[in-house]
């Protein structure tokens, strides 16, 4: 009896252990699909993790390559435009402080969605801005060029004025300078009447004209100043040059200047105080300096204002026994 319980009881223990076999291998193999789920999910959360890091870091250099973009453009328009700077300051003051509010979010590490977004609106609005800030330079650049030209147009006609005016000035200094020379010309006096009278002064003072010219104590000439309009009233210098019979003029040195002969000397200056308008007679009583006087012609040339104004000749005789 006892052979036969003992080879019932070795199968079923055999059973049990086969059971707990398969239930240990089946919560092994749960487990082991547990860690090999859970580190597929842990990876796919690293990879959706990098991936997101990947999409953020990507985004922002994305606006960072637009607001570097917008930085260049703005940089050139403000190099190349420097003399309408003055003009375009506010504009600049608000185009610099977007730029420093882009800076500041761009230069952190770790920036948010919302502020990335606000970055990228503010590129948007700093581009609005510098097409703005464009648009006015090149309204500038109209408008100086408008300025250039207008004032280009001035300065010609200002020139053209300069030149009429000199032009002008030459024609009144010409102009003045013919009237002066035709006044000067029309002022000049003329001398009429013209006559040599040879004096012989007698003992008793007596006073007798002669032919001869040993008889003859000194020589008078006479003349009119005719009646001129345009001479003024005062003292005229006349000058009265007298050529001897040797054809030489009789003179101490003295000259007075010829507007046709330049330099020339005079035997003789009286001052006549002349009234305009009005016959001035003039008589002037000239000694020869030796007291004799040569046979033949005296010819007299009278001068006012350097022309000659008249001219006479007298001629004295050799005398016979009883002249």
């Amino acid at each position: 009896m006892s052979t036969t319980s003992d080879n019932g009881d070795q199968p079923q223990k055999k059973d049990s252990r086969k059971l707990w076999y398969g239930i240990l291998t089946v919560l092994l193999l749960s487990t082991w699909c547990y860690i090999i789920i859970d580190k597929s999910k842990t990876k796919e959360t690293i990879v959706q993790k990098d991936t997101q890091i990947l999409t953020v870091s990507t985004e922002k250099d994305s606006i960072q390559l637009a607001f570097n973009n917008a930085s260049l453009k703005l940089d050139s328009l403000q190099t190349n435009n420097t003399k309408f700077q003055g003009a375009l300051a506010e504009q600049n003051d608000k185009i610099s402080k977007l730029k420093t509010d882009i800076n500041r979010i761009l230069s952190k590490k770790n920036a948010s969605d919302a502020e990335l977004k606000q970055a990228k609106d503010m590129i948007a609005e700093l581009n609005g801005k510098i097409d703005g800030y464009s648009a006015e330079i090149e309204k500038l650049k109209g408008e100086n060029k408008e300025l250039t030209n207008a004032n280009t147009q001035l300065s010609s006609q200002k020139d053209s004025l300069n030149t009429a005016a000199q032009n002008l000035q030459q024609n009144l200094a010409t102009t003045q300078a013919a009237k002066k020379n035709v006044e000067d010309l029309a002022s000049t006096l003329h001398a009429s009447n013209i006559a040599i009278l040879a004096i012989e002064k007698k003992s008793s003072g007596k006073e007798i004209q002669t032919t001869t010219a040993k008889r003859a104590d000194l020589l008078r000439f006479k003349f009119d100043l005719d009646e001129n309009m345009l001479a003024p009233s005062g003292t005229k210098e006349i000058y009265i040059s007298v050529v001897g019979p040797d054809g030489n003029v009789i003179t101490d040195g003295a000259t007075f200047t010829s507007r046709d002969e330049g330099a020339k000397t005079y035997t003789s200056k009286v001052d006549v105080n002349y009234e305009q308008g009005k016959r001035t007679p003039v008589n002037v009583d000239w000694k020869n300096s030796t007291g004799k006087y040569q046979i033949g012609d005296y010819k007299i040339s009278i001068y006012h204002n350097g022309f000659k104004i008249g001219e006479g000749v007298k001629t004295l005789k050799k005398g016979g026994w009883f002249s």
